[in-house]
């Protein structure tokens, strides 16, 4: 598998993965000509791109869907609860409402919705396999659930969010409306709860985890490396920035010794969750 994170932050995100000749977007959160060139610098064909999955309708998140959807026809699945968020006109043929907690066949790759807290909608968040090598992208986390941890204990390769700094956040100057809003547990995870989470969940499965979704005045790459460098041992670490791509990375060559997986089929969700009134 060939993966990457095209743009990761509070200004933007748009996460790429590959099978052989079946590759998904999750998240389409910068516009259309930004994305079109950062998969160029990679080697990347936009008509290459079978589907596009949305974790939920705010803006850093859809900005550049309905250009990119519509300019090479890719089909779009989203919940009902993000489609209605977003208020986006896309083409009927090209959307698909799911549930957030289904499985979507997408050639051999199967991408599975996780439900989380996060204060949109109807927001979930995707694990994406092939049958042997599963890859989760977490973020825009609320709080951790027991399917945060379920994704967290069986992927082989970890997208997790690590926003805010709480030091940084707290001395800021965003208004207490929004400080609240981000550490209420409906908002995102801090670099602490990130690295505690990895810490507890982690299983001798994962290989490599990519740290994203930085906020761009609470947070800093340096700040978030030093984190959680002592901690990873022989876990390949990588941070994805707010301007620029990840390299492509390839699964052959990071897990070269990877002889075992679990089918994503296999994995079930029990935490119900109670989302606020819109």
């Amino acid at each position: 598998m060939k993966y990457c994170a095209l743009a990761s932050g509070s200004n933007g995100n748009c996460y790429y993965v590959a099978n052989a000749e079946d590759a998904v977007l999750i998240d389409v959160g910068i516009n259309a000509k930004h994305l079109e060139l950062r998969m160029a610098n990679l080697g990347i064909a936009p008509a290459t791109i079978k589907a596009i999955f949305i974790t939920h309708e705010h803006t850093d998140h859809i900005r550049g869907l309905a250009v990119f959807c519509k300019r090479y026809q890719i089909p779009v699945y989203m919940t009902s609860g993000s489609y209605r968020g977003a208020r986006l006109l896309l083409p009927e043929n090209l959307t698909h409402i799911i549930r957030r907690d289904q499985r979507v066949e997408i050639g051999s790759l199967t991408v599975c919705g996780v439900p989380k807290y996060h204060d949109a909608q109807e927001p979930c968040s995707f694990l994406i396999s092939n049958g042997k090598i599963n890859i989760g992208v977490l973020t825009d986390i609320g709080r951790i659930c027991d399917n945060v941890k379920h994704v967290i204990q069986q992927a082989d390769v970890l997208l997790l969010e690590t926003n805010y700094d709480e030091e940084l956040l707290h001395s800021g100057n965003y208004p207490f409306f929004l400080k609240s809003r981000i550490q209420n547990g409906w908002g995102h995870l801090s670099n602490h709860i990130a690295l505690e989470t990895f810490l507890a969940y982690r299983t001798s499965r994962l290989r490599h985890l990519i740290l994203g979704h930085l906020s761009g005045q609470n947070n800093n790459v340096e700040l978030v490396h030093r984190t959680f460098a002592p901690h990873c041992g022989q876990i390949k670490l990588s941070i994805a920035t707010r301007h620029q791509e990840t390299e492509l990375f390839d699964s052959e060559i990071l897990l070269p010794s990877l002889t075992r997986g679990i089918a994503i089929r296999h994995v079930s969700y029990q935490t119900t969750f109670v989302f606020p009134e819109q």
